[in-house]
């Protein structure tokens, strides 16, 4: 299908493109996927969906990642981490540099869109892409305007997307050959040097986490969202590997959004009009939703085919361990549409806790939350990097480290407020190990863990007694429907009691040395929930 569309001629001129290449605005996913095949940047699956590698990059680049320091964000920005200030003046270089190149390429393609459902909140995006692939995945990912809404569109924020692009650092004032470049003041991403699709979404995730919280006094959250029958909101957030996608695909309850979210004094609104989930082991048994998503129209990248066919080998880990597939939310059978919910009546703090001492489930007082929302615990298991043999423990603040322009405890004091002026409960999940830190215990079954969740969910945890963790504070079920109750306490899953508190103190005095470097932001109130390490 071709596109009737009239292009942005003037507005993109204005941004420097000169029409000196063929460009192509506002394609269906059909005609990019056959941009794609034509160019020889892609395969089809036997699914449908369309496979692509990333090259060199399969991941994100945090120390490749700068904002424009300027009189907006000079002293608005928590400088520091992963917010790494970058002079304006390179900010302008890199600028020119992508607009030479992407005009000296032969077809470049430009996508209008949205990000935020709620129309409150709605921002206008603009994305001109070097490759078709990628404009594939912003079709995804964003939400798209009616014929009506693109008569009259004016981006907001410009993304120029431009991978094949090596930057010379000395002259951009960078690391390396490769970078993402935020300015607030000009309303631009630059992405260069890199082909990893989730520098588009989540540079836009940047921005709606500066400008919402400060102007709108909308709560920016990196967490999965649905909603049950009655109406009844639930929040995750953690870190990737936590399960975070997975125990938010809930056939019983209508998906919200899978990673992006803003929560206003109305409701809970997704950013996204997509959903990017890890693909490492998926199946049809585990994950039906997500299984049946990748079909046409569908992004894989970085997977490869059993041999001989092109059917896709979900464990094949050979190029990545961070296997990803890019579909719009429409393609889960219960999405909510416009993604919208009501205000929250439960939030889980998902974490895979590798050293296999913390409670699989556990009811977090309001300061107990915001201490544990700040510290964004998981763990990384060995073999997963070089060097890693024993458990390693990783804290994000506020579950997005690298995507939070201001103080986590920004965050925090929002989080806290809008638990104290409504009835959410918050639940910490432990989605790692029990009876034993990795390569001694076992990883929690699914099973169990959706079991909780549903009884969180359902009100049942309300009727049945708690019991305190001595050394996090947190409180711990001694009962739950459809859960053993040997597995509720981590301390009684091990046979070595002793090497169960020596672990737990250890980690405990890990969460105290993390948030050092936080405690001049945050209240009394919550530097009292750490835990108690001796």
């Amino acid at each position: 299908m071709i596109s009737t569309i009239a292009m942005p001629i003037k507005g993109l001129k204005k941004i420097g493109l000169t029409f000196q290449n063929n460009i192509h605005y506002q394609l269906q996913p059909d005609e990019l996927v056959k941009d794609t095949l034509k160019r020889d940047e892609g395969e089809l699956a036997d699914n449908g969906a369309l496979v692509i590698k990333t090259g060199e990059f399969t991941g994100r680049c945090p120390k490749d990642k700068f904002i424009v320091s300027d009189e907006l964000t000079a002293d608005t920005v928590h400088w520091g981490g992963f917010n790494q200030p970058i002079e304006e003046k390179y900010f302008h270089v890199i600028y020119g540099k992508i607009m030479h190149y992407l005009n000296g390429r032969e077809d470049i393609w430009v996508r209008d869109c949205f990000a935020c459902a709620d129309p409150q909140y709605k921002l206008s995006i603009r994305v001109v892409n070097e490759t078709p692939a990628l404009n594939l995945f912003a079709y995804n990912m964003f939400m798209r305007p009616s014929e009506q809404e693109l008569e009259n569109f004016e981006p907001e924020w410009t993304i120029l997307n431009a991978p094949g692009l090596k930057l010379n650092a000395t002259e951009c004032g960078i690391r390396q050959s490769n970078a993402a470049v935020v300015s607030f003041k000009h309303k631009t991403i630059l992405i260069a040097g890199t082909g990893y699709t989730g520098e588009i979404k989540k540079g836009i995730f940047t921005i709606l986490n500066y400008v919402l919280p400060q102007q709108e006094g909308v709560l920016s959250m990196h967490c999965s969202a649905n909603m049950g029958e009655n109406g009844d909101t639930a929040l995750f957030f953690g870190l990737s590997g936590t399960g975070k996608t997975t125990l938010s695909a809930d056939p019983e309850r209508k998906l919200i959004g899978d990673d992006e979210h803003g929560w206003s004094d109305k409701n809970v609104f997704n950013f996204e009009g997509g959903c990017y989930a890890k693909c490492i082991g998926l199946s049809k048994e585990k994950e039906p939703e997500i299984f049946n998503a990748v079909r046409e129209g569908a992004l894989l990248e970085n997977i490869n085919f059993y041999e001989g066919t092109h059917t896709v080998n979900y464990d094949d880990a050979s190029i990545t361990e961070n296997t990803r597939v890019s579909y719009p939310l429409s393609y889960i059978s219960n999405a909510i549409e416009p993604s919208i919910g009501n205000q929250p009546k439960n939030i889980f703090f998902l974490t895979c806790d590798a050293n296999g001492v913390l409670p699989p489930i556990s009811r977090l007082n309001p300061a107990q939350a915001m201490y544990q929302f700040i510290s964004g615990y998981t763990a990384k298991v060995a073999g997963t990097e070089a060097g890693i043999t024993e458990p390693k423990s990783t804290f994000s603040a506020c579950f997005g480290a690298p995507f939070i322009p201001l103080h986590p405890g920004k965050y925090a004091e929002m989080l806290g407020e809008k638990l104290k002026s409504t009835n959410v409960k918050v639940w910490l999940i432990n989605t790692g190990w029990t009876g034993g830190s990795y390569g001694v215990g076992n990883r929690m079954k699914l099973s169990y863990t959706r079991a909780m969740i549903s009884a969180a969910l359902k009100g049942e945890l309300d009727k049945v007694n708690f019991e305190a963790d001595p050394v996090f504070g947190f409180e711990m079920p001694l009962s739950c429907p459809n859960v053993p109750v040997d597995i509720l306490n981590p301390r009684n899953t091990w046979d070595n009691k002793t090497a169960y508190d020596e672990r737990a103190n250890a980690l405990a005095l890990e969460f105290v040395k993390n948030f050092e470097k936080y405690e001049a932001g945050v209240s009394e109130e919550i530097l009292k929930a750490a835990p108690k390490a001796v």
